[in-house]
């Protein structure tokens, strides 16, 4: 300190007579950077739109819906109707947890798992705000914002309601199409897994199977 050096800890302290000209330059940095990122926003649009559109809709689609979510949708349904669940945000909440924010955020989050690339660290950050995004759009609750609140969560705030719709629309598409029995379903898994016979090794999983419970076998 004698000779002009301050500490910090892990961020930057400011002192009490500073703490003003602090502020003022972080909101600058703030307002520069506030046009690049719209401007990022614009670019990117159609692809996220484009993305959000194939993933929620059974028509605008590369390939036919698989059996397995209409099948796995119509389940949960059942189960509901079951134990007299009738409230729409618990359905809704099921499906989004067992497709969209299990399989889809993963995919978004982590494009190197489907792809052979590398994702640098301002790619993840770009993609956390995708999936951020994606899963808001798949949630049933009002999201508040105010001047506070991150810039991610502000950046998609006007679309999210469109996105919703999105969601609500393919849930419901989904429940109007035809129901699939339980030998097309078996006929078609069996159907899977003859087409990727070669593609794995069942010793090999059974091990790492193995592997696990014998790491774990007090608790099993």
């Amino acid at each position: 300190l004698e000779s002009g050096t301050k500490l910090w800890h892990l961020v930057k302290n400011h002192d009490h007579m500073d703490q003003r000209e602090g502020d003022r330059g972080s909101k600058m940095v703030s307002e520069i950077y506030l046009t690049r990122l719209l401007a990022t926003k614009g670019t990117l649009q159609k692809f996220v739109d484009d993305l959000f559109e194939t993933i929620f809709s059974t028509a605008h689609r590369g390939s036919a819906l698989p059996l397995a979510i209409k099948y796995m949708f119509d389940f949960l349904d059942e189960q509901a109707d079951k134990h007299q669940i009738n409230d729409y945000d618990v359905r809704h909440t099921w499906k989004s947890n067992c497709l969209p924010l299990r399989f889809w955020v993963n995919v978004i989050k982590n494009p190197q798992f489907v792809f052979d690339i590398h994702k640098n660290s301002i790619t993840d950050a770009c993609l956390s705000v995708v999936a951020q995004t994606f899963m808001d759009s798949c949630s049933t609750s009002e999201h508040k914002l105010g001047k506070d609140s991150p810039s991610n969560k502000l950046l998609y705030a006007k679309d999210i309601p469109n996105y919703k719709s999105w969601v609500e629309r393919y849930y419901a598409d989904i429940a109007k199409m035809p129901a699939i029995s339980d030998q097309d379903m078996s006929a078609y898994l069996a159907e899977q897994s003859r087409l990727h016979l070669s593609q794995f090794n069942s010793m090999s999983a059974l091990h790492e199977i193995y592997s696990y419970i014998t790491k774990y076998k007090d608790e099993v």
